[in-house]
């Protein structure tokens, strides 16, 4: 029985009118062709079939080498990378689907066999976060990192630049920069990690100043209207903490909303954990900023519907479900039962978990 929801209504982001309000969250999956970082074949059919969600963001892809810090994620640096991806672009127009690509790097959340020459990941200073990456097949803790010198910081934004250019020659339809989860611009942002003393480091303001530099880089080179940003205010993702974020990120939201972005996706407590980690007030951000609020973060059917009903976001990112149900929007309307997911097969592999999940139509075909 089909189900009515705002969920299903369109919404229009930019120069884009999206037939649903679902998002497909950004999901690393760990299958870029090894020494390349070039998004393979499966990659193709994987959003391809995943091309009836509003709106698709890529996973996570790295601006540079230097931004990467998981093996065998994409990039989007290369020629061979950009061609890669207009594959995949490509079989999700031919779908009727819209696709964004997020671009990352992922500051000291790396390790020296990733990094150019095997050096030592970056970081706003030098402290090493207690958390692991995967690299060589297995996790490892993540490597000691080094303080990014002041006149390095240029040469980042740029890579962001040179990043989102790649994205519009790869056929992408927007981009969304990274700015959560303890990677590099939520590293400058909060002052767990930041102990800086220069322009970059100390107060708020100077802290938030590497996200709103690279997101007004960022929508200089692809337009606003094609730009996004996810952050995550309170996640403790990746060994990372701030002292207040509420004022911080109510300061980051208002420059962000200045830039005039399409949208802010907003990572509501801790990153695939409790959405009650720390409190915090959401409602400030979707207040402040005047574009579309993307909620994420343990929604389903039910919490969605309310959330849309009552008017606290415009759209709704799905994540670990649209791994496991490429056809996920059609199935919430008709009320029908998801598959599960498989959790030893999210990270590396091949079509096992990957393409081969059942869209309904093939699971009632075959019964």
């Amino acid at each position: 029985m089909s189900q009515s929801s705002k969920l299903f209504e369109p919404f229009k982001l930019g120069p884009l009118t999206l037939p649903n309000r679902a998002v497909m969250a950004p999901l690393t999956r760990n299958r870029a062709v090894p020494s390349s970082f070039v998004p393979g074949p499966l990659a193709v059919d994987y959003y391809a079939q995943r091309a009836s969600a509003g709106l698709l963001i890529t996973e996570a892809s790295q601006i540079s080498q230097q931004g990467q810090g998981y093996q065998d994620t994409p990039g989007i640096y290369s020629k061979e990378q950009v061609a890669g991806w207009r594959k995949v672009t490509d079989a999700v127009h031919g779908r009727g689907g819209r696709i964004f690509i997020q671009l990352w790097h992922v500051g000291r959340i790396s390790h020296t066999l990733l990094q150019p020459n095997g050096g030592a990941p970056v970081a706003p200073s030098a402290i090493r976060a207690k958390t692991k990456t995967f690299v060589g097949g297995s996790f490892a803790d993540v490597s000691e990192p080094r303080a990014l010198e002041l006149a390095e910081i240029p040469g980042i934004i740029d890579d962001y630049r040179r990043a989102a250019a790649n994205a519009l020659l790869a056929g992408f339809d927007g981009v969304e920069i990274h700015g959560a989860n303890g990677y590099l611009l939520d590293q400058f942002a909060r002052d767990g990690a930041n102990k800086r003393t220069d322009a970059y480091g100390g107060g708020i303001e100077n802290r938030a100043r590497l996200m709103l530099e690279v997101s007004k880089a960022v929508t200089a080179e692809v337009g606003a209207e094609r730009t996004g940003i996810r952050i995550s205010p309170v996640t403790p993702a990746n060994d990372l903490s701030d002292s207040n974020p509420q004022p911080l990120f109510d300061y980051i939201v208002d420059g962000l909303n200045a830039l005039k972005l399409a949208y802010i996706h907003v990572v509501e407590g801790a990153t695939g954990g409790p959405r009650d980690v720390a409190p915090f007030d959401y409602a400030s951000l979707r207040k402040r900023f005047k574009q579309a609020y993307v909620a994420n973060n343990g929604y389903d059917f039910a919490l969605a519907n309310k959330v849309l009903e009552a008017g606290a976001a415009d759209l709704i990112a799905f994540g670990k479900p649209f791994i496991s149900n490429p056809d996920l929007v059609e199935r919430l309307k008709k009320g029908a039962a998801l598959n599960e997911w498989d959790k030893a097969t999210f990270y590396g592999g091949g079509a096992k978990g990957y393409t081969d999940y059942p869209t309904l139509e093939a699971a009632e075909a075959a019964q």
